[in-house]
């Protein structure tokens, strides 16, 4: 029985998809740069739920955005596309930055190799669907005209304040987004935005006789409407998509098309380096190579973001890492021990405690937890457990800890000779000899033990 924190109740619920397949959406990257490792953790996240869900017998069928236009610089309907701000940063065409960052963000994506999700859907490919959901919402009373373009009218839905326990009386105009004089409430937000005389925006398409764009919220909107069909089942984001992205894709599903947009929604904290929030003018961005660089494997990152919960906010430093590099090496190196040693275990009731820690809101921590305390007590596994935690977790602990290759074992068995004749020297430049192809060996009651070294 799988359980999950719903934003929208704010409890932990029995998950009850409404069919036999699950429909989810994860809001995805604005791609007018490189995403960091605080972005990526949270598709690690999601990609457990994915895990965890078809491990569970559930078929899923999941849809993730690449925003490449009408994010702007605010969150609200204020400054620049964040798409022109990257062009004209890099001296190129919007074009050429939504495609670059999108095939970096991907390259990534696979790297950790996350499961793929059934479309990565491009804002700039429902616009036409995008125009139809506006002009309804126009025509049910809920658009509204002004000059800088169409906004949602709050006031018009009582629910609106209910997902992210909005305030709306005591709103105070700006505090939230930018108040202008022909918005009827502070909270009202742009559904479309019409390019002002001299405004240079690469991006426009012609709506209502005017050259404009979409806002950021109605492509989510628009997505799962044409790739999903509301209400799906999860929705995945930031805790910061709360109080205004989702609260408003929430507003316009639920007026279009008089439905609820999701059933559960799931919201992954903030990730912090050094006790800073992530920001390129403090400098403390860290980027997926950049972890490759200092000799890590990104699956050594994946086991330290398991290492937290999705729901607690996290700081990322490169000791902490190294830690978590030590503790994925030791699962590693279990693996290996199940392909030395006799009597083996299936690991049955630990996979079993495993799969209750994950299906109790993603308790990570606790799953990894219950791998450590059975290594401790010394117990062996059959490689196959290795093979079902790799496929819950993704961590490559099998693939990581292939066979060890003919020159190793010839190695082993010159080095038991050695010692057999009580020539402790020749076993010590054999042991060095290991030690060069990245290999550690053990002496035990069951005989030598390879390990690997990092």
């Amino acid at each position: 029985m799988i359980k999950l924190f719903n934003t929208k109740t704010r409890e932990i619920e029995e998950f009850q998809p409404a069919g036999s397949v699950v429909k989810m959406y994860s809001c995805g990257p604005t791609v007018y740069g490189f995403q960091h490792i605080g972005n990526f953790a949270s598709y690690v996240y999601w990609d457990l739920l994915v895990r965890v869900l078809e491990d569970d017998g559930f078929q899923v069928e999941r849809v993730i955005n690449l925003t490449d236009v009408g994010h702007l610089t605010s969150d609200g309907d204020e400054g620049e596309d964040k798409l022109e701000k990257g062009a004209r940063r890099e001296n190129k065409s919007v074009y050429e930055v939504a495609e670059f960052y999108i095939e970096d963000f991907l390259k990534g994506f696979s790297a950790l190799e996350l499961t793929p999700p059934k479309k990565f859907c491009r804002a700039t490919d429902y616009i036409e669907a995008d125009e139809k959901i506006v002009a309804a919402l126009i025509d049910k009373g809920y658009g509204y005209l002004t000059r800088d373009g169409v906004y949602f009218d709050t006031a018009k839905l009582p629910e609106y304040a209910d997902f992210a326990r909005l305030d709306l009386k005591n709103l105070r105009e700006g505090a939230r987004v930018e108040f202008s004089d022909e918005k009827r409430n502070a909270s009202d937000f742009a559904l479309w935005k019409f390019i002002q005389e001299g405004e240079k925006h690469a991006m426009r398409w012609d709506f209502l006789g005017r050259p404009g764009y979409p806002g950021w919220h109605i492509e989510c909107s628009t997505i799962v409407h044409e790739e999903l069909h509301e209400p799906i089942d999860i929705h995945t984001g930031g805790i910061d998509h709360i109080p205004v992205h989702h609260t408003n894709e929430i507003a316009q599903t639920k007026a279009a098309f008089g439905t609820e947009l999701a059933g559960t929604w799931l919201h992954c904290n903030f990730l912090t380096i050094d006790g800073e929030k992530i920001s390129k003018s403090i400098g403390n961005v860290v980027l997926l190579p950049d972890i490759e660089e200092k000799g890590y494997s990104l699956m050594d990152f994946k086991l330290w973001v398991f290492q937290g919960h999705y729901q607690s906010a996290r700081n990322f430093s490169f000791s902490d890492l190294a830690a978590a590099a030590k503790r994925r090496l030791n699962f590693r190196n279990a693996a290996a021990r199940s392909r030395q040693v006799e009597n083996l275990s299936d690991g049955a009731e630990i996979l079993s405690e495993i799969r209750d820690a994950l299906q109790n809101n993603l308790n990570s921590a606790m799953a990894l937890a219950k791998i450590d305390e059975a290594i401790n007590r010394g117990e062996c596994f059959e490689i196959e457990f290795w093979e079902k935690v790799d496929e819950l977790l993704g961590l490559r602990i099998v693939a990581d800890a292939p066979e060890f290759s003919s020159e190793a074992l010839s190695a082993l068995q010159r080095r038991a000779e050695a010692r057999k004749n009580k020539d402790y020297s020749l076993s010590d430049e054999i042991r060095e000899e290991l030690k060069k192809m990245g290999l550690g060996v053990r002496d035990e009651a069951e005989g030598q033990i390879l390990e690997y070294l990092k």
